[in-house]
């Protein structure tokens, strides 16, 4: 029961190249140490078993639920999270409220989201003017998050829902700056030193986010409404098998998961996804005669059909997953995984980032090529983007749908270019992959489809 090989520098210095240069971190122990390696960068004084190859990550995936605690090895996220998120969760209650949970996030609970989706990213581009430069990472958040705050809470603009996304939007800006980011991986430093500080800052912004959420719980349980399709409604009315509702602390908990997990991953897949294809020859016009096969105005969900643009935010998924790793799994007793024997207490993670970059599975694994989702399919221990087994992501089908709607409207409609030649890099961004700089863009022209030209010359 010997843990794999690792670096042997001290933990204080393993946890802060973990924190400031991750990628580069996990580069180099693959290089040295192979598919199976520990890691001191759990923030809890216990290291963590990374996993790259995909038969340990199948063995872990399918292994029995009750093998493994994972609630304890996401305490990182409660700050943020709360402590009755689904993420914080195991064993039977993780399964009660995972059930509650899924059905609003799947099937033909997406159609209702396509108009939605489409008609909050024309509003927000809407205004663009010719010439004019802009972050793309905080254009796409203000998309994701007025989607959530439509999608799951069903606010329509007004008050609550500006004050909502005016604080997430600080929130997560502030926590995922490259200083404060050292504040989540070391609870030490933690100390709300008054309004000042970054920590009490943080708080407070949390404590006015969360007068927000349960005023519109109350105002749901005095005046409910059974025609209400949004999640929020969805998860009122939901019971489990013991006939049971869901409390308003727990409701709280979920729409504040909901909210941070749910818009910052998916603004930034936008964000590497333009990048992208404004970045590698050939992606772009082979996108755009895609879009425009598709005619004027389709229906919002044709978009979600196309193989191309499907293949193009595949790829963005894989070569820059939000996630470095899953949701780390704590051993309860004895597993046997490729050989190695594990203890209990032991922390296993899966690693996306390493085996997305397998150049056994993904040749040229550095470049951007989303040909290979249209030449083979990866099994889900090869491509993972949003984790696996019973701790699988609940928005892999909300995210995706989203990130190719959103991009069909924008890319249908205007010409944009990159602002800055040079190559972004990935940062940290708190617990997630981030492009530097969020993305310059610059918007070139309006686009006429070539549909509307025939129309026109005719």
């Amino acid at each position: 029961m010997k843990l794999p090989q690792g670096p042997k520098t001290p933990e204080i210095v393993q946890l802060l190249q973990w924190v400031s240069n991750p990628l580069t971190l996990m580069d180099d122990c693959a290089k040295k140490y192979g598919d199976m390696f520990s890691l001191w960068v759990s923030g809890n004084g216990k290291p963590i078993v990374f996993l790259s190859n995909p038969q340990a990550i199948k063995d872990v995936f399918t292994a029995d639920y009750k093998q493994f605690d994972t609630g304890p090895a996401n305490q990182l996220g409660k700050p943020i999270l709360g402590q009755y998120s689904l993420m914080l969760m195991d064993g039977d209650r993780h399964r009660r409220e995972r059930q509650l949970l899924m059905p609003p996030f799947h099937g033909e609970r997406m159609k209702t989201y396509g108009q939605l989706i489409q008609d909050i990213a024309l509003a927000v581009t809407d205004e663009w003017q010719i010439g004019q430069k802009f972050s793309v990472r905080e254009v796409m958040q203000e998309i994701s998050l007025r989607v959530i705050l439509q999608a799951v809470f069903g606010l329509q603009e007004g008050t609550r829902s500006q004050q909502l996304r005016q604080l997430l939007s600080e929130m997560l800006d502030e926590i995922s700056s490259p200083f404060n980011s050292v504040l989540l991986f070391f609870p030490v430093l933690q100390k709300d030193l008054g309004a000042w500080s970054p920590w009490g800052r943080f708080l407070r912004r949390q404590q006015e986010i969360s007068k927000l959420l349960y005023a519109e719980i109350q105002e749901r349980r005095e005046k409910p409404d059974p025609s209400r399709t949004d999640i929020l409604s969805l998860l009122m009315s939901a019971r489990d098998e013991n006939d049971r509702p869901m409390t308003d602390a727990e409701l709280h908990d979920e729409l504040r998961s909901l909210l941070v997990a749910g818009h910052e991953t998916t603004a930034t897949s936008l964000a590497w996804t333009l990048y992208s294809i404004h970045h590698v020859p050939g992606v772009l016009d082979k996108l755009l005669q895609e879009i425009d096969s598709l005619g004027n105005n389709p229906d919002p969900a044709a978009f979600a059909k196309l193989p191309y643009l499907t293949a193009v935010c595949n790829e963005t998924l894989r070569i820059y997953p939000i996630l470095f790793i899953t949701f780390g799994r704590i051993v309860k007793s004895p597993i046997e995984i490729m050989g190695n024997l594990f203890a209990p207490g032991t922390q296993l993670a899966a690693c996306i980032y390493l085996t997305h970059r397998r150049e056994d599975i993904y040749p040229e694994p550095d470049k951007f090529k989303p040909e290979r989702f249209l030449e083979r399919q990866f099994s889900p221990y090869e491509y993972f983007p949003f984790g696996g087994g019973n701790r699988r992501c609940l928005g892999i089908a909300l995210a995706p749908f989203e990130m190719k709607l959103v991009l069909g409207t924008i890319l249908s409609r205007w010409q944009l270019a990159l602002a800055d030649k040079r190559p972004v890099r990935p940062i940290r961004r708190g617990f997630t992959l981030g492009p530097s700089g969020g993305v310059r863009m610059v918007v070139s022209d309006r686009r006429l489809q070539k549909s509307r030209i025939v129309e026109t010359t005719v």
